[in-house]
């Protein structure tokens, strides 16, 4: 018996692993950083959060103490999650009036 997932669910499982993707990713900048390599770039790292993975992000920073005071790293991180946070609230609007 095959099992089928509504649009919801695969939004939360997308999510979900977007948002361990970007955790990694900055968990991997901050090894490498302290290794003395070649790091991940800034903008593949917004990307990430961009992507869905603000949280992941925000966890990562806070756990790891990552590119907590890198200018203008954070300011554009802050601004995506705004743009994040007003684009759900706008969508959770349409989906109440509807």
């Amino acid at each position: 018996m095959p099992v089928e997932f509504t649009l919801l669910e695969w939004f939360v499982y997308y999510l979900i692993a977007i948002n361990m993707v970007a955790f990694f990713a900055f968990m991997a900048d901050k090894v490498l950083a302290e290794s003395g390599s070649w790091r991940l770039s800034e903008v593949s790292l917004l990307g990430w959060a961009f992507a869905g993975g603000t949280l992941g992000a925000y966890a990562a920073r806070s756990l790891l103490r990552h590119k907590t005071r890198k200018e203008p790293f954070s300011n554009r991180l802050h601004a995506i999650a705004c743009i994040q946070v007003i684009a759900f609230a706008m969508l959770m609007l349409w989906f109440t009036t509807r």
